[in-house]
């Protein structure tokens, strides 16, 4: 009678233990997916409220700026802790792609797009991330593309279409110009972002996320520094309103310190193509603050809109 008394106390005890160690898993979940959501509404926020400042302070040295406040806040994030192993090479190079990628390319990119574009029409651009996610995952991890996705291919490139052909209502050549181009670097900005995805599913699983962010910050303000001279020496130091200042704040703080943090500890626990489920919600919130700001848009922006979110579920359809 003890031995059964005995055996059922330990298949009780392995059956609470077990339930503690789900429930902890899928807290750990849960938090991660909310860094990952978190991070991406972020950058949905600061990309759309970019244009003023990129306006204001010129594309170069507002991305200097960037890179400076996060490189400042992020400082003692630096130095290697005992308990992180060597890093080889490879892990080094991806460091670099990661920031050269995921914070440089990225910033030009979407700068000099939101300056010639609307942030609705960024958010629609936008909304291809997860697509591209899948197609780089194909290149690189040799991913089979799902017939699902290869619709969502389709999808996007039809809401593209349709936004550079129909949504601009341009008042001259020159405009209607300006505005492909913005599309264009707002389109090679989504496939920096991808890479981001990508390499930052790797790169956190081996370093701790506040170091891969004050590493890649710091990656940043060296690659930006001598644009951002050329730039200062060509037409001097910006003269902006003291409100742009607090924006810009905000701006380093979020695109340099608080969505990479937030992104690199929610991927920890998230494969990469399911963490890219929540770069959709970059795309909303660019476009809600865009609509907030008083962004004049139409039925056809709408229908690009829903064209690029249903590509996404396709895309990330399992």
């Amino acid at each position: 009678m003890n031995v059964f008394n005995c055996l059922d106390f330990l298949i009780r005890r392995a059956c609470l233990i077990e339930s503690m160690e789900n429930k902890s898993q899928r807290l750990t979940l849960a938090f991660s997916y909310a860094c990952l959501a978190l991070s991406m509404s972020l950058v949905g926020v600061y990309v759309a409220l970019s244009k003023p400042l990129a306006l204001g302070f010129g594309v170069f040295i507002l991305a200097w700026l960037r890179f400076a406040i996060g490189a400042i806040a992020t400082m003692h994030w630096l130095p290697k802790p005992a308990s992180e192993p060597p890093l080889s090479f490879k892990i080094y190079l991806l460091l670099f792609a990661e920031s050269f990628f995921g914070n440089f390319l990225f910033s030009i990119l979407m700068l000099y797009g939101m300056a010639l574009s609307q942030a609705f029409s960024a958010g629609i651009i936008m909304s291809c991330i997860p697509v591209a996610v899948a197609l780089l995952s194909r290149i690189f991890l040799k991913e089979r593309i799902q017939r699902s996705t290869q619709w969502a291919l389709l999808l996007a490139v039809s809401g593209l279409l349709i936004l550079n052909t129909h949504s601009a209502s341009p008042s001259s050549t020159d405009e209607s110009s300006a505005s492909l181009l913005g599309h264009i670097c707002l389109l090679g900005a989504v496939f920096c972002e991808a890479m981001y995805v990508v390499i930052g599913r790797t790169l956190s699983q081996v370093i701790q996320p506040k170091r891969i962010t004050a590493v890649i910050n710091l990656w940043g303000l060296i690659l930006i520094t001598p644009l951002a001279l050329m730039a200062i020496q060509q037409t001097g130091i910006p003269h902006v309103d003291a409100s742009l200042w607090w924006l810009l704040l905000f701006y380093g703080l979020a695109a340099s310190v608080g969505t990479v943090w937030l992104w690199m500890t929610g991927s920890r626990h998230v494969p990469a193509s399911q963490a890219g489920i929540f770069t959709t919600m970059l795309p909303i919130s660019a476009c809600v603050v865009g609509w907030l700001l008083g962004e004049q848009t139409n039925l056809i922006q709408w229908i690009a809109l829903g064209l690029s979110l249903f590509a996404v579920v396709l895309a990330t359809k399992k």
